[in-house]
């Protein structure tokens, strides 16, 4: 029997059909928990460089108090003592009055209470400041003199300088 030796074109047919077969698949995607984890160490860095400016703007605070507490320590014991606020015999002495109005136009700047915005209407308790003259609600001014001894509105002291206690007073007590 005659051998029959197989042609080139059906080989190359075959060899190509099973070529088609036989492509190599693309790589293999990254996994979707690699893009996650990525996401998860940006968070928490941009979170640490939060927190660590904050942190820092803490301390700075901290220094330039410290620093100051410890350079003039006697100028600031003095200031926070000057303007500590009114005993409340003291506040109780302020003049009072009723108000009522007295025809003057409505816009004045002084026709209203510079702590609660509120304009006066007849029958309201007013305090009148004795060196500056402002004028606000009794309840107002009085919430503000039981921590600060000057006016609100121009900050004038309303403790004679003269019946303050002097530098050493002041620094032992």
């Amino acid at each position: 029997m005659a051998q029959i030796s197989p042609s080139p074109l059906l080989n190359s047919h075959d060899h190509h059909h099973q070529s088609q077969h036989q492509t190599p698949s693309p790589p293999p995607s990254p996994p979707a928990s690699a893009d996650l984890n990525i996401m998860v160490i940006v968070a928490a860095m941009l979170c640490a460089l939060v927190c660590a400016l904050g942190l820092h703007s803490m301390l700075q605070c901290v220094f330039q108090c410290t620093q100051r507490v410890l350079t003039e320590p006697r100028q600031w014991v003095v200031s926070r003592r000057l303007n500590s606020g009114l005993k409340r015999k003291e506040m109780v002495a302020l003049p009072t009055a009723t108000y009522a109005n007295s025809g003057s136009s409505p816009s004045s700047a002084s026709a209203g209470c510079a702590i609660c915005l509120l304009d006066f209407i007849d029958g309201d308790e007013i305090r009148l400041l004795p060196k500056c003259n402002h004028r606000f609600h009794v309840a107002c001014i009085d919430k503000w003199l039981l921590s600060h001894s000057s006016c609100p509105t121009c900050r004038q002291r309303l403790k004679p300088s003269d019946a303050m206690p002097s530098l050493d007073e002041i620094v032992t007590a």
